[in-house]
This record gives structure tokens, sequence and C-alpha cells, in this order.
């Protein structure tokens, strides 16, 4: 029996897609990682980490639930900033269901709190048979008065179908979450191989791998002014890979910065990226790293096409 056969044709199967929106650094990719059991987003203390739209596919008995990790949600300053919020929004457009994922250490009066709540009033009146629900997460980080009384203030402004407390962190709250999420999948055929755990192909989970070891080694704004890129990938006759990755900087001084003395810097940030993807690949990975500079990147139609980005949003 072919894969499709045997996986695509029960009548009783379920799929479809959940995304999920929520401010920066709320911990979406947090989550989404838990569900799957597999990091499939990178995860930084930075926010902004994520760029684009990113699936991660978990089965649950006879349910596929696709998840869309989207950037976060901010007031938009620069040309990526603009492209990146509205690849979040654009997540909701095929989605079944959308969680708004809330940090609840957070304050929920502030501006890009408001401005999520103010964009769902609006799809809601709009869309009003879309399903949203609330995600109150990092419950260990605020007293149990104060979460009741952040729910019901929220509740008070969005119907919400269903609100969840969870530790994404920790995994507390997530089993009854994924158990809701997948009796509300539509019923249909699984869209993809129920083995796969995201959409995305190896040549770009490494690159992100290495972009997140670069957010977490280097400070301040720098992590934003550069972008990963996976030039090619050699498989070996011993079943090893042989990876080569550009690393783009805006600035010419940010070359040495990323490097280190005598290339110790990114000696190191290279080696942490080689051992996690040769831990998640299940063999060995030679790494080659090039740091590059490249004039205005961020104003580069074809890295937007590339994250599946629109350059003038």
């Amino acid at each position: 029996m072919t894969i499709e056969n045997q996986f695509f044709s029960n009548q009783k199967t379920r799929s479809g897609f959940v995304a999920i929106i929520g401010a920066p650094n709320a911990g979406k990719s947090t989550l989404m990682n838990f569900i799957v059991g597999a990091k499939v987003s990178i995860v930084t203390p930075k926010v902004q980490t994520t760029r684009t739209r990113i699936k991660g596919i978990a089965m649950v008995a006879d349910s596929q639930i696709i998840f869309i990790d989207t950037p976060g949600i901010f007031a938009p300053k620069r040309r990526l900033d603009r492209a990146m919020v509205n690849a979040a929004w654009q997540g909701t457009d095929e989605a079944d269901i959308i969680l708004l994922l809330h940090d609840s250490a957070r304050s929920s009066s502030d501006e890009e709190t408001e401005n999520i709540i103010n964009r769902i009033e609006n799809i809601q009146r709009e869309f009003p048979n879309r399903k949203f629900a609330l995600i109150l997460n990092k419950i260990d980080l605020i007293k149990p008065e104060d979460l009741l009384g952040k729910a019901s203030k929220l509740a008070k402004i969005i119907n919400f179908e269903k609100i969840f407390m969870i530790s994404a962190k920790k995994g507390k709250g997530i089993k009854d979450l994924v158990r809701w999420l997948a009796e509300q999948m539509p019923q249909g055929p699984f869209l993809f191989d129920p083995n796969d755990l995201s959409d995305m192909p190896q040549r770009q989970l490494a690159s992100e791998i290495l972009r997140e070891k670069l957010f977490i080694n280097l400070h301040q704004e720098l992590p934003y002014q550069l972008t990963v890129e996976t030039d090619r990938w050699l498989e070996k006759e011993d079943g090893s890979a042989e990876i080569h990755i550009s690393i783009y900087v805006a600035r010419e001084g940010h070359r040495g910065i990323i490097l280190g003395k005598k290339g110790q810097t990114m000696g190191r940030i290279g080696k942490a990226a080689r051992l996690e993807l040769e831990n998640m690949f299940e063999r060995r990975i030679h790494l080659f790293t090039h740091v590059k500079f490249r004039k205005d990147w961020m104003n580069d139609p074809e890295r937007y096409l590339n994250w599946e980005l629109e350059f003038d949003a």
C-alpha cells in the first residue's frame, strides 16, 4: 500500500491549520516546538527572532494539526519589520483556529497587546465564524488571582472559543489545549505525511539553527543586522553532509565582530550550531561558515522572496 493510500484516504481523519499570534517573546515558537516534539522554529531570549511563517506538524490520534508559527506582532519601523508583521497577520487567513498567545507576566494594556486586540476585533466583525482561543502563557510568573483577572478582562473584549492557561516552557496545561485543537480540526485527509514534523527544508533549517546561535551569542542590534543563507549542501559517501552557510552583514565593520579575534567567536558559534545539527539529523555534519558584507541587504527584494515575505508590505 502506498503512503498516499495508507495515510490520506481514511474517512475518519481530521486535518487543519492553527495560527499562533502574539507580541514578540510571548512564547509562540516554544509552544509549537513543545507540541510538535522537536525544534522546528528557533528560540532565543531576544524579541523578533522568527522572521517568517513556519509550519510545525503534530499528530494527535486521527487528527493532524498544522501549526503556523508567526513573527511577533509589534509596531513596525523598518521595511523588514513591516514585512514580518504583515506575514503574522497573513498567517491567520489560512487558519481554522487562531491562538492569541499572551505573556501573562506582561501588561494586557500595553500598546502592542492593545493593537493586536483591536485587529482581532476587526477580524471578528468581518469574519464572525473565524475561531479564536486565548492562551495565557508563563502562568508560573504571575499570581493565580492576577491571572484570572487578566483572563476575565481579555474575555470581555474578544469572543474567545476557549481560554487556556499554560507554561509552554514547562509543558503545563498543554495537554488539554492539544486535545481541544485535535477535536476542532475539520474532517478530511491528512495534508502532510504523518511522519513529517515541518514543511521546512533541511537547508533552511540548517541556516536557521546557525542564526539562532548568532542571536544568542551576539548583543544589542547586531543580530537584527544580519541574515543567514545555506549556499551548498553536499552529501558525502560516508553518510555525512557538508554544509556551506553564508552570514551576510549590513556593515563591513560587523564582519570583525562576528568573527572575533582570530575567528574565535565565529568558531564557537559554528561549533554550537554543528553539534545541534548533528543531533537533529543524527549524522556527522561538516559545517563551513562564511561572513560576508552585503550592503543594504534589508532592502533587497530577493531576500524577502526567500523568506516568503512581501517586499512592499
